[in-house]
């Protein structure tokens, strides 16, 4: 489905994207501190049960539960000799759950540690780690590879290059995810952003995860700016988090990710979805937002 994928994002409608995973196998009985990566084999039907109430809900395309599948990330679980298993097993249960409703991206979340010359991990084991992780995706069959929560441009070009390496005829997207003055933790601008992935020539970049709703519209507004031809990403918290107790609860209502949604496809959004403390009741909001 991948020249499907390239299709729509060209010449058709939106595409409505998913919503956050680790809280709902957290409430599941996912234990703390455990990648939900581990029940991708594990509990396999947990994962897929997500998947399937976010394409209930609306959602065109699923991402895989592998945020954290790369070696690096899976090592700390003591999982790095699964990589490819896990990997796989995860394209094969998103792909079962969609059941032809939604495309399968291939999460590629970053490597968790700094790139040389602050952190120890070469920029070229940073290419092998996620070629492994991409090719392993790929052989799952998934849609197009999905790289996102990116602070770094080094990290992001490192994704895209193994990306690349490994599956070199599927669709690419790239997001960044943007904090406090607007720039990812890294330092980086959207507008550096925009300039180096359309450099890179991505099928899709844009923002998500971030500070807020707001700094989601700006960051877009200047990678827009900067690269107005792109095809745009908005996958944003479900508002400002704020811990209640024991929970941590986000304050942005289904109606007002919905408004939001608008406005993103309004700036050139072509995926529009959300992150960290979205649910299926955001997610159907968004849809038939973007139906109206």
């Amino acid at each position: 489905m991948a020249d499907s994928f390239r299709s729509r994002l060209r010449d058709g409608p939106p595409i409505v994207a998913d919503g956050a995973m680790g809280t709902f196998l957290q409430a599941a009985g996912l234990p703390a501190g455990t990648p939900g990566e581990a029940w991708v084999l594990e509990r396999p039907q947990a994962v897929a049960d997500v998947h399937r109430s976010y394409v209930e809900a609306g959602a065109g395309l699923i991402l895989t539960c592998t945020f954290g599948g790369t070696r690096a990330r899976l090592q700390r679980a003591g999982l790095a000799d699964q990589v490819d298993e896990i990997n796989r097993q995860a394209a094969s249960v998103a792909r079962e759950a969609a059941a032809g409703r939604a495309y399968v991206a291939g999460d590629i979340g970053p490597l968790g540690e700094l790139l040389a010359p602050l952190g120890r991990r070469t920029y070229e084991e940073a290419v092998d780690l996620f070629a492994e992780q991409a090719a392993a995706l790929a052989a799952g069959a998934v849609d197009l590879l999905y790289v996102e929560t990116m602070s770094s441009l080094d990290e992001a070009r490192a994704a895209v290059e193994g990306a690349r390496r490994a599956a070199p005829d599927l669709p690419l997207t790239v997001t960044l995810s943007f904090d406090r003055k607007g720039r990812t933790n890294m330092g980086v601008r959207p507008e550096q952003a925009a300039q180096a992935l359309a450099e890179l020539e991505v099928t899709a970049m844009g923002a998500n995860c971030g500070h807020s709703l707001e700094m989601t519209t700006e960051a877009l507004q200047k990678m827009r700016q900067t690269a107005p031809e792109a095809i745009l990403i908005a996958k944003p918290n479900a508002g400002l988090p704020r811990v209640v107790g024991d929970e941590t609860i986000y304050d942005a209502t289904p109606e007002m990710m919905a408004q939001y949604a608008r406005r993103f496809v309004d700036m050139g959004a072509q995926i529009v979805g959300g992150c960290c403390g979205s649910t299926p009741a955001h997610i159907a909001a968004i849809a038939q937002a973007l139906q109206e």
